[in-house]
């Protein structure tokens, strides 16, 4: 292939295709024919000499080759965009996008309530897909384009982003919000009166909120530093559950203390200091670069980044009113 040949739009339709995973989404989007789009893609896999796109029943699943040269032509667009038309901006009022985003139950009961405001009032045409949020590495699903932005706990990765540098991970990050975790218990339990010491914290039984179902996690690494061990009876997989099991039990968790107030019950359950350190709990925003341009996406990250006052600010007077924590 010689790249003086190679006709620039098929890239366009590439792009367009990677991002939606689906070809009817892509011809919608570039507002061509989806056997036109198919054409495209036919030229580019010649040119190129290799497959792309493989279909499935879900729409196209790109191969590594492909995985590997879309960061670097979403780059490239976006520097054509952003040097053609560079006073583009975004109306809200007019805009038809679909965001597709994933977070952890009780962080999008603390953020959604206001991004949907948002859209109601000023972008009555944007849509919003929530993906389960099944892990703390949400990379693979930013990097295939299965969702647009990823809000959670990702120390992991924040760490490798920030140590690597942008040169490296075409993932970006944003802090939103710095706390601290808290011991969750019923308002009527043997240990909600008086201060909770170290031996009574590890011999009560546990609930572990945890996404893979490992029965592991950032306290017991914190505990095996003391050579004290805990025993976890029952892990859940959402903080709405294991807030409404911890309130009809002796079970006790340990929580960002900002999310107590997602579980809606926050009347029932009380927080309690933590007898040992643990490190602060970091909120980020995680996206790929190749959005870092577009309009649309930073009208998002803007929104989701200013309505981080409201959310915490709101969780954090529920908490006082109503737990006595």
């Amino acid at each position: 292939m010689s790249f003086l040949t190679l006709d620039l739009n098929l890239l366009r339709v590439f792009d367009a295709v990677m991002t939606e995973q689906n070809l009817t989404r892509a011809a919608s989007r570039l507002a061509m024919t989806q056997p036109a789009v198919s054409n495209a893609l036919r030229r580019l896999r010649d040119a190129l000499g290799d497959e792309l796109l493989i279909r499935t029943a879900h729409g196209v699943k790109p191969t590594p080759r492909a995985e590997t040269l879309w960061p670097a032509v979403r780059r490239a667009l976006g520097e054509l965009e952003e040097a053609i038309a560079p006073d583009q901006s975004f109306d809200p009022s007019r805009a038809q996008n679909t965001f597709r985003m994933a977070m952890a139950d009780a962080t999008a009961a603390l953020w959604l309530p206001s991004l949907v405001r948002k859209i109601e009032t000023e972008a009555p045409g944007i849509l919003v897909r929530m993906v389960p949020l099944t892990t703390r590495e949400p990379r693979p699903m930013l990097l295939r384009g299965d969702i647009d932005l990823a809000i959670g706990f990702f120390p992991g990765v924040v760490s490798q982003i920030a140590s690597g540098g942008a040169s490296v991970s075409p993932i970006r990050h944003q802090q939103l919000y710095s706390g601290r975790y808290v011991c969750v218990m019923r308002k009527n339990h043997p240990l909600a009166n008086g201060e909770l010491t170290l031996d009574a914290y590890c011999a009560a039984n546990h609930l572990l909120v945890s996404f893979s179902g490992r029965a592991h996690g950032l306290v017991d690494e914190a505990l095996a530093q003391l050579n004290r061990e805990r025993r976890i009876l029952l892990t859940v997989n959402q903080f709405f559950t294991g807030g409404r099991v911890v309130a009809s039990s002796d079970l006790i968790t340990t929580l960002p203390r900002h999310l107590i107030a997602s579980t809606g019950i926050t009347g029932e359950l009380i927080a309690k200091e933590l007898p040992f350190n643990l490190p602060n709990v970091h909120v980020d925003m995680l996206w790929h670069e190749r959005d870092t341009r577009n309009p649309a996406h930073t009208w998002l990250r803007g929104h989701m980044s200013g309505a981080t006052r409201e959310a915490f600010g709101r969780a954090g007077q529920l908490l006082s009113s109503k737990s006595g924590a």
